[in-house]
C-alpha cells in the first residue's frame, strides 16, 4: 500500500476509534500493516485477556469469527465487531455441537476440553476450554480418572496427550488446513539448508507426530514471539502461519526467520484489511452477538480455563 494512503487510512481509523471509544485486537497471524495499527497484537489466550481488561465500549477483533465470538461471551456489555463475516476457520467447522452430545451420552461421566478455536455452540456444550499455550495445564488439572475427549485439533490433542502421559484422551480428528500444510520433510531441508537455526513450531502442525522430537520448542504464537526474543540464535525456522514473521522481524531486526512452508497462509485470516476495518467503525458492522442461551453456557468453559491458568501460574511462582 502507498505510505500516503497509508497514512490516511490510519488517520481515519485513530479518529473513528476515538470517536466509538474503541479498541482494536488483533490476532498474530494478521497481515501486518493490520498488527501494526491495533492496540493489541497476541494470540487467543492473551486476546481475551486484553478484551476482559479494556474499558472500551467497542472491540474491534480482527482475527476469525471464532475469536470475536470468545470476546462477545467474555463481554457481553461491549459492542463486539468483525471487518468481515466471511473470515470464519476450518478447524472450527470440523466439529458441531450435536457431535459433542453424541459422545457425551456414549461416555457418562467424561469431561469435554475444547480448544477455543471452536463455536460458541461448541464450547456451549464443553467443560473446559483451553489454547494452546495453556492446553497442557488445563487438562494436568483435570483428575486422572476422568475421561476426556479434546476437541477439535487432533495434533494438538496428540502433543498434550503425549506431555500429560494419558490414555484416556480420546482425540477428535479435525485439523487446521495451514498447518496440515507444514510437511517433516520441508522442515527437515530447512534444517540441512540452516545448520544452525532453532526451530519452533505450533503444536497445530500436521508434521508434529514425526517432527516433535527434532523441534527445539512447541509453543503457541506468543509463546513463540517470546522466546525468539530471549534465545541467543540467530536463526529460526518458524513452522507456523506465516503472518506471525511480521512481528517477530520488527521486534527482532537482526534475526532471521525463516518460514517453514511458504504457502502456509490462511486465507480466511487474510480477509481482513484496513479498508474493512474504516467501513466496521464507520457503520458499527459487523456485530457479534451470542445469544444469552448459549452465552452464559459457554462462559463456564471459559472461565474455567482463566481461573485454572491464574491457578498453575500462582503454584508456579510460589515454587520458583
Amino acid at each position: 500500500m502507498p505510505t500516503q494512503i497509508y497514512d490516511t487510512i490510519q488517520d481515519e481509523i485513530a479518529a473513528l476509534k476515538q470517536k466509538r471509544n474503541a479498541v482494536i485486537l488483533a490476532h498474530n497471524y494478521q497481515v501486518g500493516e493490520i498488527q501494526d495499527i491495533a492496540d493489541f497484537v497476541g494470540d487467543s489466550l492473551r486476546l481475551a485477556q486484553q478484551a476482559q481488561r479494556t474499558d472500551a465500549d467497542v472491540i474491534l477483533f480482527s482475527g476469525v469469527l471464532f475469536m470475536a465470538e470468545t470476546t462477545s461471551i467474555s463481554c457481553p456489555d461491549k459492542t463486539v465487531l468483525v471487518p468481515d463475516l466471511e473470515a470464519g476457520c476450518s478447524l472450527a467447522g470440523m466439529i458441531r455441537a450435536e457431535d459433542v452430545r453424541k459422545w457425551r451420552a456414549e461416555h457418562p461421566g467424561g469431561v469435554v476440553v475444547a480448544y477455543v478455536n471452536t463455536t460458541a455452540a461448541v464450547k456451549a456444550e464443553s467443560d473446559y476450554c483451553c489454547t494452546s499455550t495453556n492446553a497442557v495445564s488445563i487438562v494436568e488439572q483435570i483428575p486422572e480418572e476422568k475421561e476426556i475427549l479434546f476437541i477439535p485439533d487432533f495434533y494438538l490433542g496428540t502433543y498434550v496427550k503425549r506431555q500429560t502421559k494419558r490414555d484416556n484422551i480420546t482425540l477428535w480428528n479435525g485439523y487446521c488446513h495451514v498447518h496440515d500444510m507444514i510437511k517433516s520433510d520441508q522442515i527437515e531441508r530447512l534444517k540441512h539448508e540452516h545448520p544452525d537455526a532453532e526451530i519452533i513450531m505450533h503444536p497445530e502442525c500436521g508434521c508434529l507426530t514425526k517432527s516433535m522430537d527434532y523441534a527445539d520448542q512447541i509453543l503457541s504464537t506468543e509463546g513463540m514471539v517470546t522466546y525468539v526474543r530471549t534465545s541467543p540464535a540467530r536463526e529460526f525456522i518458524v513452522a507456523t502461519e506465516t503472518g506471525i514473521l511480521h512481528r517477530m522481524r520488527q521486534q527482532n531486526p537482526t534475526k532471521c526467520f525463516i518460514p517453514a512452508a511458504d504457502e502456509a497462509t490462511c486465507h480466511y485470516m487474510k480477509q481482513n484489511t484496513l479498508e474493512k476495518i474504516v467501513l466496521s467503525l464507520e457503520r458499527m458492522q459487523y456485530e457479534i452477538k451470542i445469544p444469552d442461551s448459549i452465552r452464559k453456557r459457554a462462559l463456564r468453559p471459559i472461565e474455567r480455563m482463566l481461573e485454572m491458568t491464574a491457578h498453575a501460574r500462582s503454584q508456579q511462582n510460589a515454587t520458583s
